[in-house]
């Protein structure tokens, strides 16, 4: 079993290597190897099942995951929870929500950071976005995973970066229908609908969605801050530039949003 998993680890990563985006294709990679062999999966017999399986569950989350009373409590102890957290995963839903985000809008900002560069902003903001949430919730005991944050700093980047490349969208109040819209109409309505759902959010399990208003505010500022009104790789701020001379389409993305940090 053990042989198999190494074995399908090396061709995906082999593959990865390929890419025009390694980084990005690494952490999707990275984030469901981790989740398969987690006892979040429920695919690996090690951990049981039933009762059992739930608190393996419980115990994996709060040893990897952000708690912000243990955070605030024994902050060097833990100092290093906002950035394991990033590559948990709660459910499958929350998992395939969060890589398939990562996957339309990664790539394209990679290629503009460059390797390193994306991939500490990827960790940074991602650190930052859960740190955030856990000051703001500082007497919460809920354990707090998930790679949402650092997926919505990408969603930031990318507006600011290429707000005129244009995204499929899913949107289901009109079943489902794929439509084209430019970055800066999608990006701002996922953003505005992440307020509002934070606005009636509770303190209990479910998605934290401050943390990904926190993870877009520094992904969309570190962008302006850093390439500023500076030109792109092949000409003009913020565009995706084509063969053709027309803009950028970028891969399907269903609205409103990948799913969020899942407090279990």
């Amino acid at each position: 079993m053990i042989s198999q998993w190494s074995r399908a680890a090396g061709r995906a990563f082999r593959a990865v290597r390929s890419t025009s985006a390694p980084m990005t294709y690494g952490l999707i990679v990275l984030c469901c190897l981790l989740f398969v062999l987690g006892p979040a999966s429920g695919l690996t017999p090690g951990y049981g099942s039933g009762d059992g399986l739930q608190a393996a569950q419980r115990a994996y989350f709060r040893r990897w995951g952000v708690v912000p009373t243990e955070l605030f409590a024994r902050p060097v102890r833990e100092a290093l929870t906002p950035a394991t957290a990033l590559f948990v995963h709660g459910s499958w839903v929350h998992l395939l929500g969060n890589m398939l985000f990562l996957f339309v809008f990664g790539a394209m900002t990679e290629e503009r950071m460059g390797r390193v560069e994306f991939t500490l902003f990827f960790v940074g903001c991602g650190y930052l976005a859960l740190l955030g949430y856990a000051a703001a919730n500082a007497a919460s005991d809920q354990s707090l995973v998930g790679a949402s944050g650092a997926i919505s700093a990408v969603l930031g980047a990318f507006l600011y970066l290429f707000p005129r490349a244009r995204v499929t969208s899913l949107l289901p109040f009109l079943f489902f229908l794929p439509l084209r819209f430019p970055a800066w109409i999608v990006l701002p309505f996922w953003a505005a609908l992440q307020w509002a759902a934070a606005e009636h959010s509770s303190e209990g399990p479910g998605v934290a969605y401050l943390a990904h208003l926190v993870g877009f505010g520094l992904g969309f500022g570190y962008a302006w801050v850093r390439y500023g009104r500076k030109k792109g790789p092949k000409g003009g701020r913020g565009r995706a530039v084509v063969a053709d001379g027309r803009a950028t389409r970028v891969k399907c993305a269903p609205a409103p949003a990948p799913e969020g940090e899942n407090q279990p």
